[in-house]
């Protein structure tokens, strides 16, 4: 008999850690390679974990609602016959014991470093070093009172902090973020609500709209959001879809919708303004050399994600409607991986789905701009020709652009999302895809 560790794996280039929230398996359980052990959730995406071998579950190293990192062992496997795979050696536990009491000690002797990059505040190096050497953290840093120039902490007022420190309290509210992250509750925090006249349902929010929830008010918070109206003739795209969308479901076994085309037009754009594909982190702008499209997309729940489009600049119409469609579909059936949900630069949000002729749409931190597709409707518009003006019917649609004030001005947003509407505009009838 063997044991087999069972880790969490790898789940993409930004994601560290995953919170289990369901076994699928318990202990005395046989487990198929292939199998799903357990479910975990990251900031983004809900996936299973699967055995890599087949045996039965002997113990499970961690219970449901416990965070664990990638790498770590969660579950160990019993195989048959063979040495034994990734297997932990028995360890004496007098060793254990005096380990446990080594790292105590450590924690209590070592000062987690401070990392000043986290604040946009200045702080001289003649303050940091102080804050270093008396085990300052930072959310202590930022609270104290500068007596120099603009507020500036001073040696003075960082030496009367360190003197008064033990008798006064600190007030902390915490370390500034790169970016804004979901607040997370605690059960002190959660207090259930009462229905007043005893017929109201109160159900707590899961924990997918806990996180939107977090995201979008930390978003308001952070972005100061602006918006550009404009409205788009999109006839030629409509009367050529009409055309093709059964030969392209034929040839290409995909179903042709309008959202390639639009995100066709979006990467488009983000080349000629490459200032709307970028990202804000403190007082920095970090320019991003790839085009990764997010597309906003309702899950059968009525939650909402955005998974990402990589490199979309660099995909053809066919490829487009593949992406479009794998990660919407994925996202419809829930299997969607971690970092299908990972690196996006800009996002596009189809809220014509649903009828409504425009939004404003909340930007995806730490992006800098959002589109919303408008409903496509038919309407009465004034066609110009060389013999004159007249009335006509038209298929138009509106585009809303919501975009961060603090590093987009009008001019920038206002001249992105005309670009994207003169391509629109410009599509050839007669193309090919």
């Amino acid at each position: 008999m063997a044991r087999f560790e069972l880790k969490l794996p790898k789940m993409g280039e930004s994601v560290a850690e995953a919170t289990i929230t369901n076994w699928l398996k318990e202990v005395g359980d046989k487990i198929e390679a292939d199998d799903a052990v357990l479910e975990i959730a990251t900031d983004k995406v809900d996936s299973e974990v699967p055995s890599e071998v087949s045996g039965v579950l002997v113990e499970k190293l961690f219970g449901k609602d416990d965070l664990v990192q990638v790498g770590q062992t969660i579950a160990i496997i019993e195989t048959e016959g063979g040495d034994a795979v990734s297997e932990s050696p028995e360890v004496a536990p007098a060793i254990i014991e005096e380990i446990q009491k080594t790292v105590e000690v450590a924690k209590e002797s070592v000062t987690t470093p401070v990392d000043f990059s986290e604040s946009d505040k200045f702080f001289s190096p003649l303050v940091k070093n102080i804050a270093k050497e008396e085990g300052i953290s930072l959310g202590e840093l930022v609270n104290i009172n500068g007596s120099g120039k603009e507020g500036r902490v001073t040696k003075e007022d960082i030496l009367n902090y360190v003197k008064n420190r033990g008798t006064q309290p600190a007030a902390i509210v915490g370390t500034p973020a790169k970016a804004p992250e979901a607040p997370k509750a605690t059960p002190s925090q959660t207090v259930s609500p009462v229905s007043v006249n005893g017929g109201d349902e109160i159900v707590e929010m899961d924990r997918m709209r806990k996180l939107i929830s977090g995201y979008m008010v930390a978003s308001v918070q952070t972005s100061a959001h602006v918006q550009s109206f404009i409205e788009v003739d999109v006839t030629n795209i409509v009367k050529w879809r009409d055309k093709v969308k059964n030969a392209f479901e034929k040839r290409e076994g995909e179903k042709l919708t309008y959202t390639p085309i639009f995100m066709e037009a979006v990467a488009k754009a983000l080349k000629d303004y490459p200032g709307m594909n970028i990202s804000v982190d403190g007082d920095f702008i970090i320019k991003k050399r790839n085009i990764n499209l997010g597309m906003a997309a309702a899950l059968p729940n009525g939650n909402l994600i955005v998974p990402v489009i990589k490199n979309a600049d660099q995909l053809n119409l066919v490829g487009m409607a593949k992406a479009v469609n794998d990660l919407g579909n994925r996202a419809k059936m829930g299997k969607l991986k971690p970092d299908d949900t990972q690196g996006g630069t800009y996002t596009v949000t189809n809220v014509g789905t649903f009828g409504s002729v425009f939004g404003t749409p909340i930007i995806n931190q730490p992006q800098v701009g959002i589109l919303a597709l408008g409903a496509i409707r038919k309407v009465p518009a004034v066609i110009e020709t060389p013999e004159g003006d007249f009335i006509g019917i038209r298929q138009k649609m509106f585009l809303s652009h919501s975009y961060d004030h603090r590093v987009v001005d009008g001019a920038l947003g206002g001249s992105f999302v005309k670009r994207v509407a003169e391509y629109l505009e410009a599509f050839d009838v007669n193309r090919d895809y």
